[in-house]
């Protein structure tokens, strides 16, 4: 046990004191504001791709359907029957691959795809089903000579990184999981917290995943502690933080993407705040905050440039931000839930009254 001398000196190094004149806390208003501007983009990005396409996409259903529910739990409006629509089609493009999963088998983007269209299904309240089964047998099966699961495309900063992949996979089966999977869903479990635990990050998208993973795997509170002080430490001076450190190990990478944006700074916000306990009224994520506020653009959306080598035809979703919009939408997102999680919900259900 350290004395309490010191851990209030650590307090104050990892979580500084902030002047209220020099650094408000963000207001609710503004906060509310800034959803409420959001959210109508983010249900226009997800209606655009469901009505131009057959497949499931993370970017533009997944992570916004997250935000969206959130939000939806905290009193703010949205369009209900859309959010159905969209829950029957993830469903319906998980059941046309049924039999493959049972034999192991995926479909574009595996374990990534897979296991992001569990999760949102999960937001939405979908219930488990022979569909949901199947694709957590195609889960253990997948990648089951590993450690852990990976990726198998590099599409930076979503689908490139084993953390983010194998969060996904053990969150898919942890809610999805059938009394005869059990035994070996454990097993798994077992193998990949091992892997967690030893494994370090390499870069944002690597230490917010591996945040949310060891606290998916209940790892001991001093490993999610350590690595949530791994990633508040990359805290930037402006409040957000970036996708890179720098670009010395990575080519053809714009220089944007060691610069704050929403995407990271999103992500970073959720998984301190959800897996690492981060409070939301504290000095770190009342600065991520006030980054986000600052950065969002009229529309209501946050521009992010891309960093992956287009691989489909372009289409227009109704996202803006032309050629970014499929990053961009998944970055409005992390952004949103980010600020929605930092809303208070009195002041919400009294505003909405």
């Amino acid at each position: 046990m350290l004395p309490r001398l010191v851990v209030l000196a650590l307090a104050l190094v990892l979580f500084p004191r902030i002047s209220a004149a020099d650094e408000p806390a963000a207001s609710q208003d503004a906060l509310r504001e800034a959803v409420e501007k959001s959210l109508p983009l983010l249900t226009a990005g997800a209606r655009g791709h469901r009505e131009n396409r057959t497949c499931f996409a993370c970017h533009n259903q997944g992570v916004p359907i997250l935000a969206l529910t959130a939000a939806k739990s905290r009193g703010f409006a949205i369009d209900e029957e859309e959010l159905g629509r969209q829950l029957q089609f993830i469903a319906d493009f998980l059941a046309k691959n049924r039999e493959q999963y049972l034999q192991g088998k995926g479909q574009g983007g595996q374990a990534d795809t897979a296991g992001y269209a569990l999760l949102t299904l999960e937001a939405g309240g979908w219930q488990p089903d022979g569909t949901t089964a199947a694709v957590a047998e195609y889960l253990l099966q997948r990648h089951d000579d590993k450690s852990h699961w990976t990726s198998t495309s590099n599409r930076p900063p979503s689908e490139a990184s084993p953390f983010t992949t194998s969060y996904l996979a053990l969150r898919g089966l942890d809610t999805y999981w059938t009394p005869e999977q059990l035994v070996r869903v454990g097993l798994r479990r077992r193998r990949v917290r091992q892997w967690l635990v030893d494994t370090p990050a390499k870069d944002h998208e690597d230490r917010v995943f591996r945040l949310l993973a060891l606290r998916q795997v209940k790892a001991l509170p001093n490993e999610i502690a350590a690595a949530a002080q791994e990633l508040t430490g990359k805290q930037r001076p402006d409040g957000g933080w970036a996708q890179l450190d720098s670009l010395d190990s990575e080519k053809d990478q714009s220089a944007a993407a060691t610069e704050s944006d929403a995407y990271a700074t999103g992500t970073a916000l959720v998984a301190l705040h959800q897996a690492g306990g981060l409070a939301t009224k504290g000095p770190v994520y009342q600065r991520g905050l006030r980054y986000l506020l600052d950065t969002q653009q009229a529309d209501g959306s946050w521009h992010v440039a891309s960093r992956s080598k287009p691989f489909q035809a372009y289409f227009e979703t109704g996202f803006p931000h032309g050629k970014d919009q499929f990053i961009s939408c998944g970055a409005s997102a992390w952004a949103t839930l980010a600020l929605v999680l930092g809303c208070e919900e009195s002041a919400l259900k009294e505003s909405s009254q």
